[in-house]
């Protein structure tokens, strides 16, 4: 399986706290399954995002770990004002790593206004793939997820969260998830994974949940068809 968005680089944001934590995390995560990982920082108010640097973490890990796992470099890209100035100027800087794909994360407060025209211009202009990440734990597309449906037809791919299928995000989240689940709005199910305890980096548990859903291949599809594309630019259908 593929992880495509994890917080697995230690003291870099609200992720794994030190690096005998990322180790741990790696750790679980190839215990699962997991055979690739995407580390993905915050880029937002709180945490500045610097690529440089990250890389270079990165590269300590993977050093760490004795090739357990594959790493690529992403972000969880928060679309502020300021974020969307440096995207448009230089979009390679917060891209998974060596792809046009970027994983996009709207704040709890609602939905920026002209969405629909910042993803137009992301696909049109940047040519990049925008990949929503867990609109189920989103408080207004919990009550509305049909929202995301014209996204969707613009090209945005959506990604939930696997402790949402479980319940740990609660009945909310959970129901919206499977209701875009059912309706085939869902592209990749990843870990969102911060730690090895409330938010860990396993993906079987809810690969078993989509499964008993929708059917195993569609499972599948979530935590290692689609994944994999993103991580080698491949093309999603």
């Amino acid at each position: 399986m593929v992880d495509i968005h994890c917080h697995i680089l230690p003291l870099v944001d609200d992720g794994a706290r030190s690096w005998e934590i990322a180790e741990q995390m790696c750790a679980m995560a190839a215990g699962d399954g997991i055979t690739h990982i995407v580390a993905t920082p915050h880029a937002n108010a709180q945490f500045a995002y610097n690529r440089e640097r990250f890389s270079e973490l990165l590269a300590e890990l993977q050093g760490r770990i004795n090739g357990i796992l594959k790493f690529s470099l992403g972000c969880d890209f928060n679309l502020s004002f300021e974020n969307l100035e440096l995207l448009f100027a230089s979009p390679a800087q917060f891209l998974i790593q060596g792809t046009r794909y970027l994983l996009i994360e709207l704040n709890n407060f609602g939905i920026p206004p002209g969405f629909d025209q910042l993803l137009f211009r992301m696909t049109a202009e940047l040519q990049i793939v925008p990949i929503l990440t867990h609109p189920e734990r989103h408080p207004l597309l919990q009550r509305h997820p049909e929202q995301v449906v014209p996204w969707t037809d613009l090209g945005c791919l959506v990604q939930i969260t696997a402790n949402s299928l479980t319940g740990h995000w609660g009945r909310r989240a959970k129901d919206a998830a499977v209701w875009l689940l059912k309706k085939n709005l869902v592209h990749i199910v990843a870990s969102d994974a911060h730690d090895v305890r409330h938010r860990p980096p396993v993906l079987s548990p809810a690969r078993e949940v989509v499964a008993q859903i929708l059917d195993e291949h569609s499972a599948m599809e979530l935590v290692e068809t689609n994944p994999s594309l993103v991580v080698t630019d491949g093309n999603i259908a």
